[in-house]
Order: C-alpha cells, then sequence, then structure tokens
C-alpha cells in the first residue's frame, strides 16, 4: 500500500514509465483540490513571499478570503515573518491543515488525483503561461554552487531563510507548491505535448485568480498513456541535457529556491533522526516536493530583474559610490517614462535610482550580467552604513511606489536574457541572489493544488 502522498506506480503505470521517471527524480503524486464546494477564487492565493514590503495587499487578501476555505490559512505570508507571534501563527497554520483535511471537520478536499496537472495561466498582462504540477524528489536537488545535481539552483541561496521557514515545514501536514522548475525542452515535448493530450478534457479546476491576476485551468495528466509520453518526454530531454562528464542538468529552479531548499533540510532532518533508509526513505511523502515545471522556451515566460530598496540610504551618496565602483556616468532623468525607457534599453546596461528627491540613471560600460556586479557593490555599501538596510522588490510600479517614500532609494535593473540560461549556470554556477523573477509580481504562482506531508 502506498504512503499518503506518494504514487502508487505499481497500480498506475507499467514498469517502464516507472523506471523513467525515478531514473529523472519525478514522482507522480496525489494531488488534493478542493471540493466542488470550494470558491476558487477565494481559496487561491499568490505565493507568500510575494508583496513583502505592501502589507495592505495582504489584508485585501484577507477580505477576499472572508472567512471562506482558503489557501490564505495554509500559508505564512513573508511580509509577517519578521513579526512578534510568529510560534503562534505557525500553530494556526498547522491547526487549519489539520481541519481542512478532516472529513468530519471542514472537510475541504475532493478524493485524491493519482496524476499530474497541466495547467494554462492567463496573466493580468495578457500573457498565457504552460505548466505541469508534479513531484520531484529532494535526493536530487542540491542548491550549492559546484554542485552537478539533476535539479540545480539558479541563484546564491541565503542559508539563515532556511531556519525560520523550517518552523512552518517541519511536522505540517499539508504542503502547497510555489517552486516552479525550468526545462530546457525547446521542442517542446514535455509541458506542451501533455496540454495536447488532455486539454479537450473537463478541467480539474478553472477560475480567475483575486485581485485582477487573471484566470487559471488545469487539466489531469493520470492516464497510462499520458504518464508513458510524459516519461519518454523527460527521458529524452535527459539525454539532451546531459553533460561530457555524464551528469544530468534537468532542471533550473525559477521560483522558491528558498522553500525548495527548506523542503530538503526538513527532508534530511526528518530521515536522520527517523533513521530512515532503502524503501522506507524512498516512499516517505516528505522525501518529495510538489512543483510546477515550466519551459523556459514558453512564450508566455518572461524573465523581469528583481530590483533593490535601501532604506536608510542618501540618495546622491548610494549612486556616487554605485558609480565608483562599476565605472560608467550618471544623469537625470526628466520623469518616470524616460528612466524606464532608459533602464530597458538593450544597447547599454543602466540602472535607474529612484527616491523622493531624484530619479538618476547609471549608465555602465561593463556588458556582463547587470545584477552580478551590482549586488557585491550594493553589499559593501550596506556593510558601510548602519542601519541601512536591503530589500528585493518584483516589478516596476514597486520601484517607483518604493521610491516616493522618505528614506527610500529604489534601484530599477534592466531586463534579463533568457536563451542561454542553462548553459550559463551550468558553467558558472548559480547566480547572486534574487537576480531574476519569472513574470510581474502579480503573475507569480498561485496556491491551488496541495498534497499531504506528515499523518
Amino acid at each position: 500500500k502506498a504512503l499518503p502522498g506518494v504514487y502508487d506506480f505499481a497500480t498506475m503505470t507499467t514498469m517502464n514509465t516507472t523506471e523513467k521517471l525515478r531514473k529523472h527524480a519525478l514522482s507522480i503524486p496525489e494531488i488534493l483540490l478542493p471540493n466542488s464546494t470550494i470558491d476558487l477564487a477565494k481559496w487561491a492565493v499568490i505565493a507568500c513571499d510575494q508583496y513583502t514590503q505592501d502589507r495592505d495587499y495582504w489584508k485585501n487578501a484577507e477580505k477576499l478570503a472572508n472567512g471562506a476555505p482558503s489557501t490564505l490559512s495554509l500559508i505564512f505570508p513573508e511580509v509577517y515573518l519578521e513579526d512578534s507571534g510568529r510560534t503562534e501563527r505557525i500553530q494556526d497554520i498547522h491547526r487549519a491543515m489539520h481541519e481542512y483535511l478532516d472529513p468530519a471537520g471542514a472537510n475541504v478536499f475532493a478524493t485524491p488525483l493519482h496524476g499530474c496537472i497541466y495547467l494554462e495561466r492567463t496573466t493580468a498582462y495578457g500573457r498565457v503561461r504552460k505548466g505541469l504540477v508534479t513531484a520531484i524528489d529532494l535526493e536530487a536537488y542540491d542548491w550549492k554552487p559546484d554542485t552537478t545535481a539533476m535539479i540545480r539552483a539558479t541563484e546564491a541561496t541565503i542559508v539563515d531563510r532556511i531556519p525560520p521557514r523550517m518552523e512552518i515545514r517541519r511536522g505540517a501536514p499539508l504542503e502547497l507548491p510555489h517552486i516552479m522548475l525550468l526545462v530546457n525542452d525547446p521542442d517542446k515535448t514535455l509541458v506542451e505535448r501533455s496540454g495536447t493530450r488532455v486539454r479537450n478534457n473537463k478541467p480539474c479546476y478553472d477560475t480567475r485568480l483575486e485581485p485582477e491576476a487573471g484566470h487559471i485551468t488545469g487539466w489531469a495528466v493520470s492516464s497510462e498513456e499520458d504518464l508513458a509520453s510524459l516519461a519518454d518526454a523527460v527521458e529524452s530531454i535527459g539525454k539532451a541535457n546531459t553533460c561530457p562528464d555524464g551528469s544530468c542538468f534537468l532542471f533550473a529552479v525559477g521560483d522558491g529556491n528558498h522553500s525548495l531548499a527548506t523542503a530538503k533540510a526538513v527532508w534530511e532532518e526528518y530521515r536522520e533522526a527517523n533513521g530512515l533508509t532503502g524503501e522506507a526513505a524512498e516512499r516517505h511523502p516528505a522525501r518529495y516536493a510538489l512543483i510546477e515545471i515550466v519551459n523556459i522556451h514558453d512564450d508566455g515566460l518572461t524573465f523581469e530583474p528583481i530590483h533593490r530598496v535601501l532604506f536608510g540610504a542618501d540618495p546622491e551618496e548610494l549612486a556616487g559610490f554605485v558609480k565608483d565602483k562599476l565605472g560608467g556616468t550618471l544623469s537625470v532623468a526628466a520623469d518616470e517614462s524616460e528612466l524606464e525607457q532608459q533602464v530597458a534599453s538593450r544597447t547599454t546596461t543602466c540602472f535607474g535610482f529612484v527616491s523622493p528627491g531624484a530619479k538618476t540613471i547609471l549608465e555602465s560600460p561593463d556588458p556582463a550580467l547587470a545584477v552580478s556586479r551590482l549586488q557585491p557593490v550594493l553589499d559593501e555599501f550596506v556593510a558601510a552604513h548602519a542601519g541601512v538596510t536591503m530589500d528585493y522588490i518584483h516589478g516596476t510600479d514597486e520601484v517607483f511606489r518604493l521610491g516616493k517614500k522618505d528614506g527610500a532609494v529604489a534601484i530599477l535593473l534592466p531586463p534579463v536574457e533568457k536563451n542561454s540560461f542553462f548553459s550559463t549556470i551550468a558553467a558558472t554556477g548559480p547566480l547572486p541572489r534574487k537576480s531574476f523573477s519569472m513574470g510581474e509580481a502579480s503573475e507569480k504562482r498561485y496556491y491551488l493544488e496541495c498534497r499531504k506531508l506528515f499523518s
């Protein structure tokens, strides 16, 4: 009998399919979705690591849920991570998870879906992004810079961000995915072909996303034929992405790397504490993580830079410090539109400094990846100035909003190229932390699916 949350391969797939999937770090999960009585527009909530400087967004999310069953009750929005009462909030989250799972309680979930989910997400910007929700083996993931693991981080991992998140996952009966993995599939044989096979079937969910974040539809990928097609595609992609040393770089973490690192840390902790080895370790649900796979060649996938904001810094001093370190010239933009247009230019590398008193552009002659040069300079500035703090923000609108606040300097970064993404990571290792984002803030993954972790 399969453990909760782990796919029973013997009853659903041929051994050939099973072995292909296991070889490539995939496990077909048992996905929990809300039953037909649940309002999905209230159930679905954006990833917890978004809008970390916007408490009003999360207050509005509470108003939208209005006490109805919602993933908001099952997550810890990181805007509140440093507030007092963290332990109590985590206890409330775990309590809500148990209540939603209890047939005699809220009884939120429908019969589990044995399979994957192909989804199409139409964002507020009109882009359609395709994805495949499945589970990956955490033993095949490593965030360290020198790794040759099958699943690798694309950005530097901030180790001290992992322990607070472990408190949330440790012992939680459920997981909800906002992790998105990129796959290098130019022929579109995995995600897109799965969609071609199933999108004429009845969807397993179909809902708008609030507030004003577009629409999402998902279809089950669960028949033996559909799973065999999926396994064949993964095997082919694996061969195409195998290096001369025999290592295979199959998936790159696009979003949610710290959540994936947390999942791995909790699994390793649990495995060691319980002495799990062999089949017992292989079959335990905590060894796996629910994720969404997105093809890096998907036309609906855009890479956006993650911008910076410094609090307590003098705008002129900061801009001058960066100029001295990186070289280049400073100029003043007439307005937000000019600054945005200049920074977005692909003929030069520019940074925009936005503060209540000025809008300054630094044009740098170095063609190297902008954030890889800027981040060490900002780290040096913060270290040399007591009381100055830095945060990472998504979206141009947030840059200009925060740049209007007294004591804040928001820094607008240029666009990120994605065509050579996998080869760059394979050759040089992870990029600096918080280098890019897949889409604007409102385009980030919404929680919909769940999976059992611990009883």
